[in-house]
Parts: C-alpha cells; sequence; structure tokens
C-alpha cells in the first residue's frame, strides 16, 4: 500500500478556500469567519493595574486597542490585543482569518484569538459604510427551554 507521501503529495489535507464575509453577515455566537476589513479608527485601551500587583507585572499587561473596522456593509469593533494593534492602524486594510464574535455588555465584538491570523493587504477599493454599526445593537440574553 503506498502513502500520499510516497506519490509525491502530502500528508496535510487540501486547504479550503476561505468563504469572506462581510461586516452585516455577522451573528452573536458566531466564529470562523474571514473578511477583508479597513480599519476606520484605532483607541488604545489604557492597562489597569491590579491593585496588590507587582509593579513589574504592570508592564507586562496586554496592550489591547478597540479599532472600528468594516466593509461596504457596516462597521463593528474589533478588539485588538498586543502584536495586532500594530497592525490595526487607521485606513490600513486587513484580512481577518478564523474571527469570533465575542459579547461584551450585550453588543458584538469582534476578535482573532491564538488560532486565528490578521493578515496586511493592499488597500481595498471599497467604501466602508459608517452608518450601520453591528456593535451600537444591543442584544439581550435568552434562555430557550428545550
Amino acid at each position: 500500500m503506498a502513502t500520499a507521501a510516497a506519490q509525491g503529495g502530502s500528508d496535510k489535507p487540501a486547504l479550503r478556500k476561505p468563504v469572506f464575509t462581510k461586516v452585516d453577515q455577522l451573528k452573536p455566537g458566531t466564529n470562523g469567519h474571514t473578511l477583508t476589513v479597513k480599519v476606520v479608527s484605532a483607541t488604545p485601551v489604557p492597562g489597569r493595574a491590579r491593585p496588590g500587583a507587582p509593579a513589574a507585572a504592570s508592564s507586562r499587561a496586554p496592550r489591547i486597542a478597540e479599532c472600528l473596522v468594516g466593509d461596504e456593509t457596516g462597521v463593528i469593533v474589533f478588539t485588538a490585543r498586543n502584536d495586532q494593534v500594530d497592525l490595526l492602524k487607521p485606513d490600513a486594510t486587513v484580512i481577518l482569518r478564523n474571527a469570533k464574535i465575542d459579547m461584551f455588555k450585550g453588543s458584538m465584538r469582534l476578535a482573532v484569538d491564538k488560532w486565528g491570523r490578521i493578515e496586511a493587504t493592499e488597500p481595498a477599493s471599497f467604501t466602508v459604510k459608517e452608518d450601520n454599526n453591528l456593535s451600537l445593537v444591543e442584544y439581550e440574553l435568552v434562555n430557550v427551554a428545550e
């Protein structure tokens, strides 16, 4: 029985072509999204030192920025962490791979964790539709009886 490697192939499964999602298609509690978005604005979130923590610990505090990102269908707040902050500068165009929706105070936030990737790409040709902000929509947690 010949193996895939002996036939010149590789043992890795073939990569699927990513299905690009538009911002207005994002729903709470979903993940695995691939989007091409333009950064509208980026606001650093000041790090809070925990009371009683040593001073050295505050220098290792995670850098977080809330970035408004979007495409021609709408915008959403993206939570950038650590090295992601450097990639998400205003007017930059990025591809978010394996992005997920986090809920924060009843509103949607987009995030890329360690399983996803952010890539800089060439400037997008679309104009961001800033009047459709999905992060301003408030959702209410409803328990559904089985």
